[in-house]
């Protein structure tokens, strides 16, 4: 029996250190106009020493205060280079250990730009793409990516950049000694928040805020000349106008709120011209202190303010009807409004909404795709509108529950238009726009390419992947979407990308190969059964590889668990895993279970439906109980697994579900929970899809809590957590005070804490830990 006393890091068992050292495949991005494709060298997990590294929660971010970037930021190690149309790549040469964010192309494909991380911050590097020279552009420029974006292109030559104010000097040091205590006071007036982490909680906090956000906004051309066009600030965002006229410049100031996060600070948004001289001030937005708890509930005054991008330059925002407030009774939502430069004129209406506003998406003047919803209903709608005829009636082009799949019509394919900026991709006569999607139906889920005619609605299939392959488009080529590049993948064959010529060729433009051939003969299968009131459920399920069945009989099995609430039983019963996907595990996957003779039953559908006007969670007990009962009758009915040797496990909210199992069922020999959350009154404001408070739901939120009926657990128990859990109600102190609880009632358990972790791990150290974990604890409570 392995030794869990161990305190070092651990190591799991082969096959699983090796496939967690095999590089992944590297990710692929496409040239504005698809003629050059860039291979990018990923890091799948990264070191311990890199997670130890200085940060500051400040305001819901965590920021690194050596790079002025994000402490969560992924980078790339390598580029390579293709033209899409030969086969060569060249290797773009970089300093050694490099790396690289923020890729951006210039609009005209000679030029790519990155961020490359050095020692004392972030420079701007180019790329000359026909000699695929890189070069930076100047070492006394470090970029500021604390927050938003840290630089755009203006046009095909200049680039408008966040920098670093090196006049600022050291940062502001705190107090040595407390000059008093820290006080806040509310002073009437609802004002409900998520438990959000990672605050501003001091005036010294409020002043790093300050220091680490403030930004230069400067104009950097490809010979490294700089030109200053905001003094130092605190820059959120800096957008040029599509034809680089004007800049759409955000910036917050305070108050500050030490409950919210950044998105909810005060800020002024304004439009400049090339010089920074003020041309338009948009608004000056205040503090956002939710009224309520309700998902639909959003600011008052201009909101979603952004350029109209099948314009020069003209301004286009959202403002509520209903004081953003979704209980008052309106018959409209919101209002869609623009403003053409230079800004003096008076605002015209596009578009008004009966539900939520939530996108639009330019076309040309004459068609524009918007889309409301509703979450109290699932209702969402999506409609063309007539921008440069407003009073037209818009068309509506599918009116659905989001909650239904099989009739999710996809997202519209986008192109570049002369701009440069994405619109929708119109069929070569003008006449139609392309639509791609997943293809969830009750055959199965195959991605389809569809064509939607704008006078008619009529919708032609155009396109649609089949057996035995899962095959979803990646990008559309040419108008006529003859030419598309699409990722292919199926039971045996990992993803790849292809290219479709205008000729009908084939093309492979990658060659990936299986990054964990052990697991070659597993066997994935997507099953189908019933619970006991009639709602339809699937899972799927995984056996080892050279797994018989009248040889090997039942084998220990670990669910992998996570519910779903729902409005309607129907939609709950859809299937939407695709059966011809490539599976492989990665970082913590419970899959890597199969190389150690267990089977798998990941996903199996815990739907909690609350019809009409009952809320799901009013019965999630009774229908968690339900779906799970049907789970572990269907694998024992069908002789896969024995049900004395049965675990179930889950992250995150999924670990919430696993310790409730454990308390309202003997179905399970062992838990395993990572990352949950297990005392809801610690979320009084809503959780989930949950946005009753507690006091208006009170019941409900102490019968979902497992850690009321903590007596009742009798199974071992595995607790995972990351020290540094950002996540919104997932601290780690629900685990510490689950581990206690159970502890002085005399369970079995074991709470395992990840220095450094967040909600989801990240350091190789941490995640093999946690493989080497589950496996010692299903080999200790599974195994007879």
């Amino acid at each position: 029996m392995v030794n869990l006393s161990q305190t070092t890091w651990q190591s799991p068992p082969p096959p699983i250190n090796k496939i967690l050292d095999t590089p992944p495949p590297p990710a692929i991005q496409l040239s504005p106009y698809r003629t050059w494709l860039l291979e990018l060298e990923q890091q799948e997990m990264k070191p311990i020493a890199d997670l130890a590294e200085p940060k500051l929660p400040l305001a819901g971010l965590l920021i690194n205060p050596k790079l002025y970037a994000g402490s969560k930021a992924n980078f790339y190690l390598q580029i390579r280079l293709r033209r899409l149309d030969r086969g060569e790549y060249t290797r773009i040469k970089l300093p050694e250990s490099a790396r690289i964010g923020w890729i951006k192309w210039s609009r005209d494909e000679k030029y790519f730009t990155f961020a490359l991380t050095q020692g004392n911050g972030l420079e701007l590097w180019v790329v000359d793409v026909e000699t695929a020279t890189p070069r930076c552009l100047g070492t006394s420029l470090l970029l500021n990516a604390t927050y938003g974006t840290p630089f755009r292109w203006l046009d095909n030559q200049t680039l408008l950049c966040k920098v670093r104010d090196s006049k600022l000097g050291e940062p502001p040091e705190p107090l040595k000694v407390p000059i008093g205590p820290a006080i806040q006071l509310h002073e009437g007036g609802k004002a409900p928040a998520r438990t959000y982490t990672n605050l501003l909680q001091t005036p010294h906090d409020e002043a790093l805020f300050n220091y680490y956000l403030s930004s230069t906004l400067v104009k950097i051309d490809l010979e490294g000349n700089q030109t200053e066009i905001l003094s130092t600030r605190l820059i959120d965002e800096a957008s040029p106008s599509p034809n680089g006229d004007y800049i759409l410049v955000t910036t917050l100031h305070p108050p500050f709120s030490y409950q919210l996060p950044v998105s909810y600070f005060p800020k002024t948004i304004e439009v400049i011209d090339g010089t920074g001289e003020l041309v338009y001030q948009v608004v000056d937005v205040p503090l956002f202190n939710p009224r309520s708890s309700r998902f639909d509930e959003v600011r008052t005054g201009r909101r979603g303010v952004s350029w109209r991008k099948d314009r020069g330059a003209t301004l286009t925002w959202v403002e509520a009807e209903d004081n953003g407030d979704p209980g008052e009774e309106v018959p409209i939502r919101d209002t869609l409004w623009e403003l053409d430069a230079p800004f003096t004129g008076t605002p015209r209406q596009l578009w008004q909404s009966e539900l939520r506003f939530r996108q639009v998406v330019w076309g040309r003047d004459d068609v524009a795709l918007v889309w409301e919803r509703w979450f109290d209903t699932r209702q969402q709608r999506i409609w063309r509108i007539y921008p440069h005829a407003p009073q037209t009636p818009p068309q509506l082009i599918c009116d659905r529950s989001f909650e239904d799949r099989y009739r999710d019509p996809g997202s519209p394919i986008l192109k570049l238009n002369a701009f440069g900026k994405r619109v929708l991709r119109f069929t070569s006569d003008g006449q139609g726009i392309y639509w791609s999607g997943r293809g969830v139906s009750p055959q199965g889920v195959y991605p389809f390419l569809d064509c939607l005619n704008l006078e008619t609605l009529a919708v032609e299939r155009i396109w649609q992947c089949a057996d035995p392959y899962y095959e979803s488009i990646f990008a559309i080529l040419d108008d006529t979407a003859q030419q598309r590049i699409t990722v292919r993948q199926s039971q045996t064959e990992p993803p790849n990308f292809f290219w479709y010529t205008d000729t009908g060729d084939r093309v492979r433009l990658t060659d990936y190969q299986d990054p964990a051939p052990e697991f070659a003969g597993i066997s994935k299968e997507v099953v189908r059964y019933q619970r006991e009131d009639g709602v339809q459920l699937s899972a799927q399920l995984y056996l080892p590889s050279g797994y018989e069945p009248q040889r090997d009989g039942a084998l220990p099995m670990l669910f992998w668990v996570y519910p779903q609430e729902f409005k309607n039983p129907e939609y709950a019963g859809q299937v939407s895993t695709p059966v011809n996907s490539f599976s492989r595990p990665s970082r913590d996957s419970v899959l890597f279970l199969l190389s150690q003779g267990y089977a798998v039953l990941a996903g199996p559908s815990l739907p909690i439906v609350g019809s009409g006007e009952q809320e799901p969670n009013d019965t999630y007990i009774e229908q968690l109980i339900a779906g799970a009962e049907a789970a572990v009758n269907y694998v024992v009915n069908r002789g896969v697994a024995d049900r004395e040797r049965i675990g179930i496990g889950g992250h995150s909210y999924g670990a919430f579900t696993t310790v409730n199992l454990l308390a309202h069922t003997n179905l399970f020999k062992l838990g395993i929970a990572k990352s949950g959350a297990y005392n809801r009154t610690l979320t009084p404001f809503g959780f989930q899809g949950e946005q009753r408070n507690y006091w208006e739901a009170a019941d409900t939120y102490i019968k979902m809590s497992p850690f009321s009926y903590l007596d009742r657990v009798q199974t071992p128990l595995l607790l995972i957590h990351g020290a540094d859990d950002s996540n919104p109600g997932t601290y780690p102190l629900q685990s510490e005070r689950l581990y206690e609880a159970l502890k002085g009632l005399g369970r079995v358990v074991r709470w395992v804490e990840l220095p450094l972790e967040d909600h989801g791990y990240r350091s190789r150290e941490a995640i093999g830990h946690v493989l080497w974990e589950m496996v010692n604890w299903c080999d200790r409570y599974l195994q007879k």
